[in-house]
């Protein structure tokens, strides 16, 4: 996977609108629409950039309950990783999740419309789970940022 100091331009620049027009984007970017589309589609073909998205406020779609949950496993065995990982990717309610270092196994960012619901997700994501040792739920007081976005640094060139 490489990219380069023009890659690296482009990519600042779909952080922020990946709605920009190749025009606009190649103008931006000291390049011809053309060749920010070969730019664009090899950046895609070689993982560098993995999705284009939106960024949807949980709040405006009736799911104004945010939280982060820590999970623990009760033993960390290459099957049960592999399985609790399947179950996140398959969960709605999971927005993200992480597999970490630390006091837990894993980290989750998850949404709910009420708190009824999340308690209906609890008995069955976790309590219903036996290779779950035990989770920690936080609340969200406030999203204060939210994104993607990382910090792209063009490489040095010799």
């Amino acid at each position: 996977m490489q990219y380069d100091r023009t890659d690296a331009r482009i990519l600042e620049i779909v952080q922020k609108n990946n709605r920009l027009t190749s025009e606009i984007i190649g103008e931006l970017a000291g390049l011809s629409a053309t060749a920010c589309q070969r730019r664009l589609k090899r950046l895609r073909c070689d993982g560098i950039i993995e999705a284009d998205v939106s960024i949807v406020s949980a709040k405006a779609v009736g799911r104004p309950i945010q939280m982060l949950v820590l999970v623990s496993l009760e033993r960390e065995r290459a099957d049960i990783i592999d399985r609790f990982k399947k179950a996140i990717k398959s969960s709605a309610e999971v927005v993200n999740g992480f597999y970490v270092t630390g006091d837990a196994d894993f980290v989750l960012y998850l949404t709910a419309r009420t708190m009824e619901d999340y308690e209906q997700f609890t008995r069955r994501f976790f309590y219903e789970n036996p290779d779950i040792k035990g989770f920690k739920t936080m609340v969200v007081m406030d999203r204060v940022k939210a994104g993607f976005a990382i910090p792209v640094e063009a490489p040095h060139e010799d």
